[in-house]
């Protein structure tokens, strides 16, 4: 049997690039297993932080070590137009390059000019599901419930001193205390800040916009749980058992993300079974409404003295090692990781060759 070329993207330039490269060592070890050696044949593709693409040979190197390889802080423009030659020959691309430049339809737009499928949504779908603002005015559309939230610009919150206290005086008004205030296009709780007080507001907003140009604030709930979805197809996507995020800190930011010991996970979580399938049917429809295809984690306020359930967000490209919580999730509904992997890259070819009817 002819195996398939599965050119495994990974690395990229974002400040996830250590996660990055964590899951691509989780996709590798996933298509080399018992089940899956005799279908695909690996190739590694590392992306720099400079955007310098390596070849196979460099790029296993990293997986084998874990680290990223140094880079150039002043990028060389003539190596962002360089790709290896074998790149040419891939049949699929599996990209797992978390955050900006690879989960926000860049790469995607990339691989549709190359003409070759790919795991994951395409670039409608990251797009809009990488800006929170897009993301919330399509759910908007489809009738998902959802906290009550604004956006501002950077060019409001770095105006001058007459502006911006009318602005904070606005979004008091509208979300008041406490509230989140996030950047737009980021991930991974980068630049997220709890406010409760003008002055934290006022800091929270000029640190959200040191890291893109469009601000979101949403309002703040108490007693929420933090629940999460895992969907997995493309026409008709299937949605897994839901997990559930604990933890002690204030809210689930970065350090409590990425640091050991800090974040619990309780799958499934403990729900009403009503409320878990109702989470499930809306996770689909959240799918549908970026018009996303092949993977996605949906997550969830869930207010259980009120029975009140809040979408929050939709994760195009979500964290992919062997502890992340969507392969987690599929493996209590049923698929294991190399499984899961597996039925990824088919629903990739399938989309692909819808894309050339």
């Amino acid at each position: 049997m002819t195996k398939l070329r599965v050119g495994l993207l990974f690395g990229g330039r974002s400040g996830e690039h250590e996660v990055s490269i964590s899951s691509a060592i989780a996709i590798a070890d996933a298509l080399s297993s018992d089940e899956n050696q005799n279908r695909y044949d690996i190739h590694p593709f590392y992306i720099q932080k400079d955007g310098t693409w390596q070849n196979t040979a460099i790029s296993r190197t990293v997986l084998d070590s874990g680290k990223p390889l140094p880079f150039d802080e002043v990028p060389n423009p003539a190596k962002l137009w360089q790709f290896p030659p074998e790149a040419a020959q891939m049949d699929v691309w599996f990209p797992i390059l978390h955050g900006p430049n690879g989960e926000d339809g860049t790469i995607q737009g990339l691989l549709t000019l190359m003409q070759v499928a790919w795991v994951g949504s395409g670039v409608l779908g990251s797009s809009v599901g990488m800006d929170k603002l897009m993301m919330k005015v399509a759910f908007a559309h489809v009738g998902l419930p959802q906290v009550k939230y604004m956006g501002v610009t950077r060019s409001q919150i770095w105006s001058d001193p007459c502006v911006f206290p009318k602005l904070c005086d606005k979004i008091e008004e509208a979300i008041g205390y406490p509230c989140f205030v996030k950047p737009a296009n980021l991930g991974s709780s980068v630049g997220i800040a709890k406010v409760r007080t003008r002055s934290e507001l006022e800091a929270a907003l000029d640190s959200a916009a040191s890291y893109d140009r469009r601000v979101i604030i949403e309002a703040g709930i108490a007693g929420i749980r933090e629940v999460e979805c895992a969907v997995l197809g493309n026409d008709d996507p299937k949605a897994s058992v839901i997990g559930e995020i604990t933890y002690n800190s204030d809210f689930y930011d970065y350090e409590t993300k990425y640091t050991e010991g800090l974040a619990g996970l309780k799958i499934p979580a403990p729900l009403p079974e009503e409320v878990a399938n109702q989470i499930r049917e809306m996770s689909i429809q959240a799918l549908a409404a970026l018009d996303a295809t092949g993977f996605a984690r949906v997550d969830f306020f869930y207010v259980e003295s009120t029975g009140d359930i809040f979408i929050n967000e939709i994760n195009t490209l979500p964290g992919f090692t062997a502890t992340s919580m969507y392969p987690r999730l599929w493996d209590a509904t049923g698929i294991p990781f190399p499984e899961l992997v597996h039925q990824l890259i088919q629903f990739a070819r399938e989309r692909g060759n819808k894309n050339k009817d």
